[in-house]
C-alpha cells in the first residue's frame, strides 16, 4: 500500500488533497458521500471536482460506487496520502523506505527524519470492519463509524499510551501522530517469536518481559494484547510495542486482562523452551505480584 502511495505523492497536486480532505469530511456522515456533495466539502467547482475525481481514481485513491447513487469514499491509499502529507509540512517525514512488517491490523514503513525512524499506519477495519467495530472500546459510542475512524482512533490510542509510558517502560519512542498513523523511533531487536535465545538467558528474558508488564501497570496500564508477536528482543533488552487496546488499570477488566497478558507470556517460554522454564507457574500469584509492585522473577512462582 504506502509503498505505491509515496510514489504517487509526488504527482498529485494541491487540489487533488482538496478532494482527498472533502472525501475525508464527508465520510464523517456516511461511508459513501454523494457526488453532489463533493464541492461542498471540497470547496471546488463542480467542474473541478470531476477533474479530480479521475486523477486520485486513476491512482486508486479514491473508490466509486453506483448503486441508488453516484458516491465516492477515500481507499487506504487515499488516508495515507493525507497523513504523509501533514507529517512533510510539519517537516517529520522527508523520505520513505523500506517495509519493516506488514500485519493484520497495521503496516510499519522505515522514513527518513532527523534520524531513521519508523512509521505505524494503522488498518483496524479495512477487512475485519464489523468484529473491531465490536470489540474495541473506542467505537462503541458511535452508531456510524467508518473504517478510517476507526483506525484513527487506534492511533490517537497507541499514541496516547506510548506517551504516558515513555521512557519509564520499554516501549518505543512516540514522535509525531497524524490520523491512522505514529511516527516513532526504529528499535532494535528480533521479535520474540522468531528469536533463538541461549538455555541460560530464557528465564531472563522472560523476567525481562513480565517486568516490562510490571512496570506499565505501575504507569497505570495493561497492555490487553500481549504475545510473542509484539516484544522485541536485542542485546540491550527487550522492547514491547504495539498497545493500541491497552486498557486503564482501573478498568472494570484489567485484572482479567493482566491475568491474560501473563498466562500468554508464561505460555509461550514454556511450550518453546521447557526444559529451562519451571514445570509448573502459578500465573495468577505472578499477576497479582505485579499489580502490587513485588514480581522479581518467574522461577519464584512454580506451582
Amino acid at each position: 500500500m504506502v509503498g505505491n502511495v509515496a510514489s504517487v505523492m509526488a504527482e498529485l497536486e494541491p487540489e487533488d488533497f482538496y478532494l482527498l480532505s472533502g472525501l475525508e469530511q464527508g465520510m464523517r456522515f456516511s461511508e459513501w458521500v454523494q457526488r453532489e456533495k463533493l464541492p461542498e466539502y471540497a470547496d471546488m467547482t463542480a467542474e473541478e471536482v470531476d477533474y479530480r475525481i479521475d486523477r486520485c481514481a486513476d491512482r486508486e485513491l479514491i473508490e466509486r460506487k453506483t448503486i441508488q447513487y453516484e458516491g465516492y469514499r477515500l481507499t487506504f491509499e487515499g488516508y495515507d496520502c493525507l497523513a504523509l502529507r501533514a507529517f512533510s509540512e510539519r517537516g517529520t517525514i522527508e523520505g520513505m523506505g523500506a517495509s519493516l512488517g506488514v500485519g493484520k491490523e497495521s503496516d510499519v514503513y522505515e522514513v527518513q527524519s532527523y534520524e531513521p525512524m519508523a512509521l505505524k499506519f494503522h488498518r483496524e477495519g479495512y477487512t475485519e470492519f464489523r468484529k473491531v467495530d465490536k470489540e474495541r472500546e473506542y467505537t462503541a459510542d458511535r452508531n456510524h463509524v467508518s473504517w478510517f475512524y476507526t483506525a484513527r482512533k487506534a492511533a490517537e490510542r497507541e499514541h496516547e499510551v506510548l506517551t504516558d509510558l515513555y521512557p519509564d517502560v520499554s516501549v518505543p519512542r512516540p514522535v509525531d501522530q497524524n490520523r491512522h498513523a505514529i511516527l516513532m523511533e526504529k528499535f532494535e531487536g528480533v521479535e520474540l517469536k522468531r528469536a533463538s535465545l541461549p538455555s541460560e538467558q530464557v528465564v531472563g528474558v522472560c523476567d525481562l518481559v513480565l517486568r516490562e508488564i510490571r512496570d506499565a501497570y505501575a504507569a497505570g496500564y495493561v497492555h490487553a494484547d500481549m504475545s510473542q508477536h509484539n516484544v522485541a528482543v536485542a542485546e540491550s533488552g527487550v522492547t514491547v510495542f504495539d498497545w493500541p487496546q491497552a486498557v486503564a488499570t482501573d478498568h472494570e477488566n484489567a485484572d482479567e486482562l493482566l491475568e491474560r497478558d501473563v498466562e500468554n507470556v508464561v505460555g509461550f517460554f514454556r511450550q518453546k523452551y521447557p526444559q529451562e522454564m519451571p514445570d509448573e507457574v502459578d500465573t495468577r500469584a505472578l499477576a497479582k505480584a505485579i499489580r502490587d509492585g513485588e514480581f522479581g522473577s518467574v522461577a519464584k512462582f512454580e506451582a
